[in-house]
């Protein structure tokens, strides 16, 4: 039987997840290829830590490019992550023959063109299923199962850290900052978070999908990206009554006009499918001209469903090599960037918070300033009665322009009744 040689750069997590699959699954693998995966070399600064697993310690090095200059490895698959060193080492992995697989969503967002680019001039793969949703088939689907349809719209819960907490908080009705320090305890949240809870992560994602759906270059620095901190147990037991849950939304539509790109707290429908993804899942809504819309879901990150991922492109490409390199290649080249819309000027509705002093005239002030604003009230909640101190008023409106929701509320802001910066949340109500 054929062996096909792999290269490992990164042996953390994921990596560990990698060779986990390919001891325990070999037999199964080789007997679906028609050919062995075999790990030939593993590159890793840190070669004394105990990874619970048994690999020959005559493959282990630190020196990345030990892997990248054997000529028989066949796969580099890179698990390093971050920018550098990650990227040249891609980069020297093409040019020197190597099929490359990575897991690196921050690489690919902000240097994707040069990636492909090179992988394209070198003739060979480049397999990233992994880098967005984890053990989701969702790149997959994108450049070969939805390739016959104009894609309208995704809509991705593709951040497992802060649909957690989110989904904690809702539930327990505890703030954000000690679900956080729980989470951090149990393991299920890195010691930084920022990445996650400020939305960044779920962007880099979001970049990937856009270059795949519309074929469209976008910078990160295009798409609108606003984290979970401000939200509070309190906006999310409103939501709760006016029939939504809360959830880090990324969002692309296309349209005649250009494209949205955005990631933010979105309130959706507490009936629809997004809704009801919990803890450290991850889902994606695509909705294509011909298909109409399809939802993909499961475990977006983890040892387990991600190193699965990356085996699947292992393996992909693999049976390429076995055709003679002959298979087909999709091009993830993408065209000149189409317009992507200013935050101003989108238009939907607005969930807002105020905290306010509790006394007469107070709502009539601030409806007076939306009105003017041309932004109309759909229904309002004010519990309680503290006359004298501080309240929460809600408003929940119909359609209107985001520039002017910005406008009306720095007026607001501004009352001497307001006591804090209000809290607006976008609501998604159309999913397709």
């Amino acid at each position: 039987m054929k062996k096909i040689n792999i290269g490992l750069l990164g042996w953390g997590t994921v990596g560990t997840g990698v060779v986990k699959i390919l001891q325990s699954n070999s037999a199964l693998i080789a007997r679906r290829l028609g050919a062995s995966l075999f790990i030939k070399r593993i590159a890793d600064l840190d070669l004394e830590r105990d990874r619970g697993i048994k690999v020959d310690r005559k493959i282990l090095t630190r020196d990345a490019r030990d892997v990248i200059n054997d000529p028989g490895i066949d796969i580099v698959v890179e698990l390093i992550g971050g920018y550098e060193p990650a990227k040249t080492y891609v980069l020297e992995s093409l040019e020197a023959g190597k099929r490359v697989v990575t897991a690196n969503k921050a690489l690919l967002a902000r240097d994707g063109d040069t990636i492909f680019e090179a992988a394209q001039r070198a003739g060979l793969e480049i397999g990233f299923e992994a880098s967005v949703g984890g053990g989701i088939p969702i790149i997959r689907s994108l450049s070969e199962g939805f390739v016959g349809n104009r894609i309208q719209s995704i809509l991705g819960i593709i951040n497992g850290t802060a649909n957690y907490i989110l989904s904690r908080m809702s539930e327990e009705g505890e703030e954000f900052v000690t679900i956080l320090k729980g989470a951090q305890k149990k393991g299920y949240v890195e010691a930084d978070p920022t990445i996650d809870v400020e939305g960044i992560d779920t962007a880099h994602k979001l970049a990937i999908l856009i270059r795949l759906a519309f074929g469209t270059k976008i910078k990160l620095k295009a798409i609108y990206t606003e984290g979970i901190t401000r939200i509070t147990p309190l906006d999310l037991a409103f939501a709760n009554e006016f029939g939504y849950r809360v959830k880090l939304l990324a969002i692309a539509k296309r349209d005649k006009a250009g494209i949205e790109a955005r990631v933010h707290p979105t309130m959706l429908p507490q009936n629809s499918l997004l809704a009801g993804v919990r803890d450290v899942f991850n889902a994606i809504y695509v909705t294509g001209d011909a298909m109409g819309p399809m939802m993909l879901y499961g475990q977006g990150a983890g040892m387990m469903p991600t190193a699965s991922a990356v085996v699947g492109d292992v393996v992909e490409i693999a049976r390429s090599l076995l055709g003679g390199g002959a298979g087909s290649k999709p091009t993830y080249l993408a065209s000149k960037g189409l317009k992507v819309k200013d935050m101003e000027e989108l238009v939907g509705q607005y969930y807002l918070r105020f905290w306010v002093v509790d006394r007469p005239g107070v709502l009539a002030q601030i409806s007076a300033i939306l009105g003017k604003h041309q932004i109309s009230i759909a229904s309002v909640i004010q519990k309680g009665r503290r006359v004298g101190k501080a309240v929460p008023i809600v408003i929940m409106t119909h359609e209107a322009r985001e520039g002017e929701i910005r406008r009306a509320l720095e007026k607001i802001d501004r009352l001497q009744v307001v006591r804090d910066k209000t809290v607006f949340v976008r609501i998604e109500n159309r999913l397709n």
